[in-house]
This record gives structure tokens, sequence and C-alpha cells, in this order.
């Protein structure tokens, strides 16, 4: 490590207690995407007692910069950090002595421990801002879980003179102690679709009377997959998914209408345009086939969240000086799970970092994200709030 690099490790080491007591406070107080207004006052008072400017932004979001004091060498530097701070419609199920105490609410994503490693890393860059030059962008986004809060965040501006943007998630598929820093592709976008599709009705001993909605709805959930398996290569990764069946009136009456709603994950901006375009004409043909007519409803949640090649060179470096080299992790397959961090991406290049949660020890650290057993390792923390520290001083000091 470089002297500032343990510097500043030794100082987040020491307000350990801290990050632990506010995540366990955040865990124990839920709140859904748009509604998160104690953890937006919580995080408000916070920065108050360390004297931290701040606005709030995207609704219930809060935005906050520091400015460091040491010298600049060069052009002084930006850097934009991000914790997403919304729970799910989960009723946690184990019982740890920090349960949430909002029945039918939960941190069951570890969102409560990137809200308090943020903050960790606000205390500890306040106290030292005679250890870096330039400028700190601290932002808690709600909304993630509905893919919300990033795009507004984004649109509002308050990220435009980052250079850099940095971001983390709790792991329980990662060790802890461990860091997944990987170039490129690391999300999958996510589209929520609806396809309605519109029959006529008739007495089901008439079928040729009708058109059956139902019918032409079991077609496209079938052909559906035969995108994937006959119109995208092999090599690609491509999900459509349909979630939900709803279709007619009465056991003997032939449907008129049906609905499918569903979602596409995919890794490229080119694939994603291209699936959702075949699976609109294949709803719309298919309808068409069988005598009735079929309209669809999109709704973007978050783009491909792909790493810059540069940023994640960088927070390697940055990492493996921290926790060692053989605990950074530089590839892995992706997910096909989605994170509106993709959209601070698109708008200024940085890297998402997976920060491993998971512990044998306590079963419930490696149960996967929105079970309701769902836990980390608090040793997580520290790692979340370092990296949050050290990347950011490190590249506003030009040392990477």
């Amino acid at each position: 490590m470089t002297e500032t690099q343990q510097y500043l490790y030794d100082q987040v080491l020491k307000d350990h207690d801290c990050v632990v007591s506010l995540r366990r406070w955040f865990h124990q107080h839920p709140e859904l995407a748009k509604e998160e207004f104690e953890t937006q006052k919580t995080i408000e008072q916070e920065l108050e007692k360390l004297g931290i400017a701040h606005r709030r932004v995207a609704g219930t979001g809060v935005c906050a910069v520091i400015e460091g004091t040491a010298p600049a060498g060069g052009e002084k530097r930006c850097i934009v950090l991000r914790a997403d701070i919304d729970a799910l419609p989960v009723t946690q199920e184990n019982a740890p002595a920090y349960k949430s105490l909002t029945p039918g609410k939960m941190h069951a994503c570890g969102h409560d421990g990137h809200n308090a490693s943020l903050i960790g890393a606000a205390r500890v860059l306040s106290a030292n801002r005679d250890r870096f030059s330039g400028k700190v962008i601290f932002t808690w986004q709600p909304g993630e879980e509905i893919g919300y809060g990033g795009r507004l965040i984004v649109d509002s501006g308050v990220i435009d003179e980052a250079g850099r943007s940095f971001g983390v998630h709790m792991a329980p598929n990662v060790p802890v102690g461990s860091v997944v820093l990987m170039p490129g592709p690391n999300n999958a976008s996510v589209d929520w679709f609806r396809i309605r599709i519109h029959g006529l009705g008739a007495h089901v001993s008439t079928p040729e009377q009708g058109v059956d909605a139902a019918y032409i709805a079991s077609q496209i959930v079938v052909a559906a997959q035969a995108l994937i398996t006959r119109r995208t290569s092999p090599m690609d990764n491509v999900l459509i998914g349909i979630g939900k069946i709803t279709a007619g009136t009465a056991y003997n009456i032939v449907a008129q209408e049906a609905e499918l709603e569903g979602t596409i994950r995919v890794m490229t901006p080119e694939l994603r345009k291209a699936t959702k375009a075949r699976l609109e004409a294949l709803a719309k043909q298919m309808a068409a086939l069988y005598g009735g007519t079929a309209e669809v409803e999109w709704a973007d949640f978050t783009s491909p969240l792909i790493n810059d090649a540069q940023a994640a060179a960088e927070a390697q470096q940055t990492a493996a000086a921290l926790f060692g080299k053989e605990h950074v992790i530089t590839s892995r397959l992706p997910s096909l799970g989605g994170d509106d961090f993709a959209e601070y991406i698109l708008r200024v290049p940085g890297v998402y970092a997976y920060i491993g949660s998971a512990n044998p020890a306590n079963p419930d650290t490696c149960v996967a994200q929105h079970n309701s057993h769902f836990d980390i390792d608090e040793q997580a923390l520290t790692v979340a709030t370092a990296l949050y520290t050290c990347y950011a001083a490190d590249y506003l000091n030009g040392e990477i």
C-alpha cells in the first residue's frame, strides 16, 4: 500500500463499528422504492453531523459533495460514488439481532450495506480532506429495485462533471474478503413487457366461431424460446422470461382476451434492440395467424451494465494494494440480473465492484439475494468502505 492508502485504510478499520451500527439500523428499518423517507433523513443527519454539504435528488435520494484540500498535481479531478438504498417486499424469516421491524419489507439484497459503507467513506474522506485533491460526489440512490432512481440522478446533471463513477454490490456467491472487478459486461439490461392478445369469445363447443386468445398466448410463450435457440447465437447471453399469464373468464368460453408479462435480459445494446423487435413481431404475427391481434407494451428498467476497461483496471490496482492480488477476481460469468448503475457508467466512465459477503460459518450469508434469509458477513462492510474511500483518493490524486 501507499502511505495514503495505509492511512485511510486504518481510519476505515477504526470506524468499522460505526458502519456496522448504521447498516443494522437500515436493516431494521427497510423502505421500498420511492418510499425511502426515513432512510433519506438518516443519511442527511449523518452528513449534517460531519458538516458535509448535501441536497435531495431523485425524490428520496441524497447527493453530497466533499472537496479535497491537497494540492493537485495537474488538472483537478472529480469522481462520483453511488450506493442504492431501497429494500424489497420480502418478509424476513431469519432472526438476527437486527431483524427487520417492518413486516413484509426487508433488505434482502444488501442495499443496507451499500448505504452504510458509503456513509463510512464520507466519514473518512471528510475527516481527511488533506489526503486528496479534487472533488467527490456522493449519491445515495433510491429505487434501484424497480429501475427508477439511476436514470433520474443521471438526468439531473449532478454527476456530469465527474471523470469516473464507482459503485459496489454485496455478493453472496463470493467469499468475504474478495472483490470482483471485471471489465466489460457484468449485468444484463432489463426490459419489462406486457403482451395483450385480443380474440373473439365463443362457446368452447364451437371454437371455429371464436378466436382463442388463450391458445394464441400459449403459442407465443412456446415460440418465444425459439428466438433464443434459433435466432440468437448460442455464444450470446439472452433470456426471455414470461412470469405471468392471464386469460379467459370461464371454463367453457373461448378466451376473448389474454395477457402475458415478462422480461428480456441481454448483455449488449445491439442484441437488446434486436431481441425486442423479434419478440414484438412474433407476438403480432402469431396472433394474426390465428385470427387475433396483439399489442406489446415495453418499460426500460435499465441498460446493460458494462464496466469501463480503464476504470476496472484502476480499481483492480487499488483493491490489490488493499486486500492482496489473490483476493481480486477479474473474470467470472456475468449476471442476467440488472442494476441501474449502468446508467451512471453510460454517462461517466466507471466500474461496479462486487464485494464478497459470504461466510460458510453463517449459512444465511450464502443464500441468494432476494431470499428471506439473506444476510452478509459484516466484514464485507470494511472492504466496501475501504474500496469506496481509497479508489476515490487514488483516482483524485492521479495515482492510478
